[in-house]
């Protein structure tokens, strides 16, 4: 929410009370009927407040009030001088006092918008800077809500016409719904976060302050939202240009939008639609990214691919293709290694027997603590070379057969290698398994 929204309203306040100066001196009703402006009958009391309310240098002008709340604490005139109060210490930087002040004005006008609006932007401002941001947050909903609760009251202050009352509950109605929604985003509400935050930007779409919260309600939500939320990622990178987190901005909406369309081939369209338009305009539409399954990433592995080409993929690639891939292309990689000695590592999950050991080979299976290779020795392993769960293992066995689900190869005539100081002996690498889900 810009500051400047703030202002405006604290500066109508301002204004408010200069114009209520002059409809405050005692005269009789005009054809018998009651005036709608509050009126201060008695004289001293009226030049008290007038005095106030005409001074200019803010330290005066803040004294003068408190003296004349003093004075006359049950005025007609006591909301309004509490409104000035306000706005006065705003003017004059004692955010303590402004706090205060508004709290009050609250107790003598508990739907009083002004001061709901500005105890929302200061308790919004304060967990932004991390200042004791759990009580922070708790306030900022309070007061959010009270003030959304306080537009649907509808009660126009007496004195105040219609206009300049539309005017200020549009004005303080971005405060409450911005205030709502970064509530919502702090505590992972992000169907509320999304709600408020919407109806904040449809109302001032140049607002960064709430359209960047706004994308992240959308973009983090779980299902995430991505068309809105790659919109106003791109809105807020458009409204942040030439800012210091521009740069930052940008970068996390182009890691979203790839992460969600594949590529960013496309995005400078996104930037386009979210620099020329407020909201996504009608049509507005990205292309998921749909990863290729499991049988088209074997497919993919083993297409064009010569007998020797195929014995140089990975043990991962290798158990894709028989777990997954189509039976011409398990046969394809199959008869390639079918039968004929491997060299390879992987890592211990259990040694059974002297004569026997679990192996996970592929990348994914080592994570995973998955065995993918039972091997039987080709003799028993002494005990004092005999491997323990995690050891690393540098190994040759001869593929016999294999269970394509869950992927087990069955190995034979496995033996214990041991690398060479110098030159290692080559062996086929075990690279990550494809995964069927673009990261």
């Amino acid at each position: 929410m810009k500051t400047s929204v703030l202002a405006i309203v604290l500066a109508c306040a301002l204004a408010a009370g200069a114009q209520d100066a002059t409809q405050t001196q005692p005269a009789p009703p005009a054809g018998g009927q009651q005036q709608a402006a509050p009126e201060i009958k008695d004289p001293a009391e009226y030049n008290a407040y007038v005095g106030a309310m005409q001074q200019q240098d803010p330290t005066a002008k803040v004294s003068a009030l408190e003296a004349f709340l003093t004075q006359y604490p049950n005025s007609v005139m006591k909301t309004t001088a509490l409104e000035l109060l306000m706005g006065t210490y705003q003017q004059a930087g004692n955010q303590a006092k402004v706090v205060d002040a508004a709290k009050r004005l609250l107790t003598a006008d508990p739907n009083n918008l002004r001061a709901l609006a500005l105890l929302t932007f200061l308790a919004r401002q304060s967990v932004s800077a991390g200042q004791n941001p759990q009580q922070n947050l708790a306030d900022l909903q309070t007061y959010c809500t009270k003030g959304l609760d306080a537009l649907k009251a509808n009660q126009k202050p007496a004195g105040m016409s219609d206009a300049d009352f539309d005017k200020l509950k549009k004005q303080v109605a971005i405060i409450f719904n911005g205030g709502c929604g970064f509530a919502g985003l702090q505590n992972k509400d992000y169907q509320h976060a999304q709600l408020y935050l919407r109806a904040a930007v449809e109302a001032e779409p140049n607002d960064l302050q709430n359209v960047y919260p706004l994308a992240l309600a959308y973009l983090t939500a779980n299902p995430p939202d991505s068309l809105d939320g790659l919109f106003f990622i791109a809105r807020a990178a458009h409204l942040a240009a030439g800012s210091a987190g521009a740069q930052q901005i940008d970068s996390y909406g182009r890691k979203a939008y790839k992460n969600y369309h594949g590529s960013e081939e496309g995005w400078s369209d996104v930037q386009a639609a979210a620099a020329a338009n407020p909201v996504p305009p009608q049509g507005f539409n990205i292309t998921k990214y749909v990863p290729p399954t499991p049988a088209q990433q074997a497919a993919d592995i083993v297409k064009g691919k010569t007998d020797a080409d195929i014995k140089q993929l990975s043990f991962g690639e290798w158990e894709l293709v028989l777990s997954a891939g189509p039976p011409d292309d398990q046969n394809k990689v199959w008869n390639v290694i079918k039968s004929v000695p491997l060299q390879m590592e992987g890592t211990v999950l259990e040694a059974t027997s002297p004569t026997e050991v679990h192996i996970a080979a592929s990348e994914d299976d080592i994570e995973q603590k998955r065995p993918d290779i039972t091997l039987t020795m080709s003799g028993p392993i002494p005990p004092r070379l005999m491997p323990k769960a995690g050891d690393t293992l540098d190994f040759e066995g001869t593929p016999t057969t294999y269970t394509a689900t869950p992927f087990m190869m069955n190995m034979e005539n496995g033996k214990l290698l041991r690398p060479k100081a110098t030159t290692p002996a080559k062996k086929t690498p075990t690279r990550r398994r494809p995964t069927t889900k673009q990261q």
